[in-house]
């Protein structure tokens, strides 16, 4: 496995919207699983298309480090609890070459020094408007989620609707935030759309919850259930902060919020990427998108702080019918299967198999079948007829293309010219499935190019030495130059979602050196299959 391989050159000018992106930070009380590689090679695709078009780009994740089931881990495992964790994190750390990762970033909320001042100051800015009090407090506390679940919200056997096991009823006086007092705020940033929340589907059950009432959520718990495992309260060392509070918090703290107790804000990466910044993406799974789409909004209401832009919510990659999770034996890792079947076809697996809503059914057998159907016979066949007919007619040199081109874009001019706007407009709506197709339009078109144009009989008429073959010498070399063009644009194109394959086929494809195509310096290379077949 080797580290992510570079950004191609962009193909739009520079352009000066900053992009920031985070994925949400999963707890390390288990090994990574299929889940969490979706969610970060989601966040990595939107991060690489942003540098493609020339945007100043931060790719941030990290990890959970303060849960309480990550204790409970440790307890079990008979570890201390801190070397349990700082050990499981190098597992979640170790995602990054596997998967082809571009992060920017990883922010471990236990060891990390920018972690807890932030988190401190984040809680005095909500403790000076006045949204904390103490309350004793009796409720069901589920550990998968590490929240207080009302009997209503649990499902016929008394479970929460994402853990197997039975909540834990739970009597202890923890401080409260006053999420009541923000419903209406909260509501109106998301109606008015300036925290896009992407599907509407996720939009309107966000809106749903909030309209059925806002209740005040525990955001400390007693020092001694966590064995002091976490950042004190301010105040009062009796009680530590809710995991959710710290967890959220990565998302500032990254950025040097509260480095200067004075002024929490000051910091520059902050200025630049949060609070000065244009796009706050988050990537998040459906099932902690009230935390992020009404909790946090409501704590940075509360410290007067910026919102995030955009939360994009993705839904499950399920196993069997069964959503992939520690707790349910279901867990697929994503190392083996990158060590089984590469990056590449695990990232395409990703992109064209797992829609915008919905969950998507994960099987080794249709991992196979994408990748070999799309990208091995697909791209890894149109680049190789490509190549070798350039090397057979041409000795590997790309004829310049006209100067001037028909007014009436044929099938291939068109989707050549229609696929960086169509995976723009998909990604702008993190639909990977559609901006991948829009790529997979050119390779299609490409193949049905060279099937009508026949370049080998136009061969073999320049060949005879008829009256006309300096006319099908020419029109040999639009039907070469132009699939070569088609390669490269989906090259590039293709670059946000399999980085390591698209490095590979820019390097065969070439490009002009020097003075251009017209010195015959633009010159492919030798075809070998760049994505050969796994089954």
């Amino acid at each position: 496995m080797t580290a992510a391989p570079a950004q191609p050159r962009s193909t739009t000018p520079p352009s000066s919207p900053t992009f920031y992106v985070t994925t949400a930070i999963p707890y390390v009380n288990g090994d990574p699983h299929l889940g969490h590689a979706l969610e970060l090679v989601q966040a990595d695709v939107l991060a690489r298309h942003a540098r493609l078009r020339g945007r100043p780009t931060r790719f941030l994740t990290g990890t959970d480090d303060h849960a309480l089931k990550n204790v409970s881990a440790a307890r079990a495992a008979d570890r201390e609890v801190g070397e349990f964790v700082a050990e499981r994190v190098e597992d979640f750390r170790a995602l990054r070459p596997a998967l082809s990762l571009s992060t920017d970033d990883f922010l471990s909320t236990s060891s990390d020094a920018r972690h807890r001042p932030g988190v401190e100051a984040l809680w005095r800015r909500c403790a000076e408007a006045g949204d904390f009090y103490l309350r004793s407090y009796e409720g069901l506390y589920c550990a998968g989620c590490e929240q207080f679940y009302s009997p209503d919200e649990l499902d016929a056997s008394g479970r929460c609707p994402e853990h197997l096991p039975l909540p834990e009823r739970v009597v202890e006086e923890n401080w409260f935030f006053r999420l009541s007092r923000y419903a209406d705020r909260v509501r109106e940033e998301i109606t008015s759309g300036r925290v896009r929340i992407n599907p509407p589907a996720k939009r309107n059950e966000v809106l749903a919850f909030v309209d059925a009432g806002l209740e005040d959520f525990s955001v400390s718990r007693p020092e001694t259930r966590s064995d002091g495992w976490g950042v004190p309260v301010p105040g009062d060392p009796s009680q530590v902060i809710y995991v959710w509070w710290d967890a959220l918090t990565n998302y500032v703290t990254a950025l040097g919020y509260g480095s200067d107790p004075a002024d929490p804000g000051a910091a520059d990466d902050y200025r630049t990427w949060w609070s000065g910044g244009d796009e706050r993406v988050h990537v998040i799974g459906k099932g902690i998108t009230r935390f992020h789409a009404v909790y946090w909004l409501a704590l940075l209401l509360s410290a007067g702080e910026p919102l995030p832009t955009t939360i994009h919510v993705h839904d499950y990659v399920t196993a069997g019918g069964a959503k992939l999770a520690k707790s349910a034996g279901t867990a697929v890792h994503p190392v083996g299967l990158v060590d089984a079947y590469g990056t590449d076809a695990l990232r395409w697996w990703f992109a064209r198999e797992v829609p915008l809503l919905g969950d998507a059914e994960f099987t080794a057998e249709r991992l196979v079948a994408r990748h070999d159907d799309e990208l091995a016979h697909g791209v890894g066949n149109l680049v190789n007829r490509t190549l070798t007919l350039v090397h057979r007619f041409r000795d590997g040199v790309v004829p310049a293309l006209p100067r001037t081109r028909a007014s009436a874009p044929d099938e291939l001019g068109s989707a050549v010219g229609q696929v960086a706007p169509a995976v723009d407009a998909a990604l702008a709506d993190a639909d990977l499935r559609a901006a991948t197709g829009a790529v997979r339009r050119v390779v299609d078109a490409a193949n049905r190019y060279v099937n009508t144009e026949r370049p080998w009989e136009l061969a073999a008429r320049e060949r005879a030495g008829d009256a006309d073959a300096a006319e099908a010498a020419a029109h040999l070399d639009e039907v070469l130059a132009r699939p070569v063009e088609a390669c490269r644009v989906v090259a590039v194109e293709l670059s946000p979602f399999v980085p390591d394959g698209a490095a590979r086929l820019r390097e065969q494809l070439g490009g002009p050196a020097g003075g251009g195509q017209e010195s015959g310096t633009d010159r492919v290379g030798t075809p070998v299959p760049v994505f050969p077949r796994l089954g």
